[in-house]
């Protein structure tokens, strides 16, 4: 696996990434905003640049740290952020990725982002309706970008292990939850997929979902 750009590595799903990817023996490049976070992630063996997002500076300081045959994972949400960095942040970061040598981007968003947002109770839509229709608009410009990419829309998140029995699907109407951990699992699966190029999938896991629900 070649060396991994990390986008919103601080905590959650991007900490369980790194995580993940360091357990496989990739080198990982991250950029953080705080430095506590950046203590964890450099704990596991992860080289960290502080910055943030929505500065190009900051962006182009994490790339011009990473190797040239590096490819590019973004985890970054905003929910209820002052400032949502989900598309003006990922617009920066596809922007410059253009730009460069790396072409590869798998970015993470959630299950109602694009044309899933029809199965998006009124419930979910009312709480999460503004995070979600920003990572939509981050879909958009990535989708029409030169990048080789990757959507995955995880659902619900949740601590727990690598289960191994997460599921990527297309199309149709999807529900459910995957930890973390097994999201991590997933994008590294669909970074060593060439067919996954260009691809979109709901990602949830009927198991966890099920054994989560008793």
């Amino acid at each position: 696996m070649n060396p991994v750009v990390l986008f919103g590595a601080s905590r959650g799903l991007g900490f369980e990434v790194a995580r993940y990817f360091r357990e496989q023996g990739v080198d990982v490049y991250a950029m953080v905003r705080k430095p506590e976070s950046a203590s964890a992630l450099e704990a596991i063996g992860v080289s960290v640049v502080l910055g943030d997002a929505l500065e190009q500076a900051s962006v182009n300081t994490l790339l011009d740290l990473a190797p040239e045959n590096a490819v590019a994972v973004s985890t970054m949400g905003s929910f209820q952020a002052e400032v949502p960095v989900d598309y003006i942040g990922h617009r920066l970061v596809i922007d410059e990725l253009e730009q460069r040598n790396i072409r590869r981007f798998v970015m993470v968003t959630s299950l109602g982002c694009g044309d899933s947002w029809a199965y998006l109770s009124d419930k979910a839509k009312a709480v999460f309706g503004k995070a979600v229709r920003e990572k939509s608009l981050a879909e958009s410009w990535l989708s029409t970008s030169r990048l080789d990419f990757t959507i995955l829309r995880p659902g619900g998140l949740q601590d727990g292990k690598v289960t191994e029995q997460g599921h990527l699907s297309q199309n149709g109407e999807v529900h459910g939850l995957i930890t973390r951990a097994e999201v991590a699992r997933l994008i590294y699966q669909v970074l060593s997929d060439e067919d996954a190029v260009g691809q979109i999938y709901s990602c949830v896991d009927p198991v966890f979902t099920s054994n989560f629900k008793r």
